[in-house]
């Protein structure tokens, strides 16, 4: 029995504890700590070319070491395999914009509290969009090719990534010879267009607008749209499939990514957890059930829907009727 409660006390341990770790990765982050451990350095010469205190520089260090983002050999920490890969900027699979935009919700979950009294989000912080917007991309950058996979592209000439954001789908969507358009909102499209840029990728245009009061342009194939309706209403997300119907060719496809949550919304926790991250930052958003997009797709006049589950994400896919 005490054997089964101390198990049990540390897997509870994990869950109420889990800031600390998290603490230490994003501050390490926002200091740039690992772009200076590319080779062995003594807590000193760590804490002199970041700028901060060596005794707390040190500290840091060692648990970051314990974490398994760094080796200590002597006096001298170094990055291990994890930090280099993904915490150095000139990795391909650089997360640090991810944990810079972790950073910022930390400030908007911390009132959680007074969230669930009030059922409004926190609009006490100030959000970087820059660092928002990339880290969709350092997430996206994984599941794209796989997202993708799960289309039939079948015919597909034209498409349209609505709500594109950094752009990593629509780069994926253009290096199967489609042609995209990616719409968003101006200030997100200008951070699009330098990703899409230096990655060399073509067959991208832009247009810049709003979901509800912009034209999308017309005789698209397809129109993806990934992970967008967890920030909205049912009702909105149910007016922005009606818009992106009229956009279609007839028997265009629809496409709808978005974190996967059992119909019960209880798990898995990936998107149970999203769902509180869509109440402290929205005003109407949480995970939605591939249930209810169905019934949307349906609703909103596609036929044929199928459903691909890709871990913790799901893509729907159906016909215009």
């Amino acid at each position: 029995m005490k054997k089964n409660l101390a198990k049990h006390l540390k897997e509870f341990a994990r869950l109420w504890g889990g800031f600390r770790a998290s603490r230490v990765v994003l501050t390490a982050n926002n200091f740039a700590v690992f772009e200076h451990l590319r080779t062995p350095a003594t807590t000193n010469d760590a804490a002199k070319a970041v700028g901060l205190d060596p005794r707390a520089t040190e500290i840091m260090l060692d648990a970051l070491t314990a974490l398994g983002l760094l080796k200590k050999t002597g006096n001298k920490y170094r990055n291990t395999e994890i930090a280099r890969q993904f915490l150095l900027r000139d990795s391909p699979w650089y997360q640090g914009d991810m944990l810079r935009h972790a950073d910022s919700l930390w400030n908007s979950w911390s009132g959680l509290d007074q969230i669930v009294r009030s059922g409004l989000p926190n609009r006490s912080g100030s959000r970087d969009h820059e660092s928002f917007i990339k880290a969709m991309h350092n997430n996206a950058v994984f599941l794209a090719p796989d997202v993708v996979k799960a289309i039939d592209l079948r015919g597909v000439k034209k498409a349209l990534d609505l709500g594109g954001g950094p752009g990593t789908y629509s780069m994926e969507l253009a290096r199967k010879g489609i042609a995209v358009t990616l719409f968003d909102l101006p200030n997100t499209v200008e951070i699009a267009e330098k990703l899409i840029a230096d990655s060399g990728d073509r067959h991208i245009d832009f247009i810049r607008g709003d979901f509800y009061s912009d034209e999308f342009g017309s005789g698209y194939d397809l129109v993806f749209i990934s992970q967008i309706f967890h920030s909205l209403s049912a009702d909105d997300s149910l007016l922005l499939l009606k818009r992106a119907r009229d956009a279609m060719n007839p028997k265009g496809t629809i496409a709808v990514h978005e974190f996967l949550l059992e119909k019960n919304r209880a798990s898995p926790v990936p998107g149970a957890l999203f769902s509180v991250n869509m109440l402290v930052n929205t005003t109407s958003g949480r995970s939605y059930t591939p249930q209810e997009v169905k019934a949307w797709l349906l609703q909103t006049g596609f036929r044929g829907i199928r459903e691909k589950v890709l871990s913790d994400t799901v893509v729907l896919t159906g016909k215009r009727s």
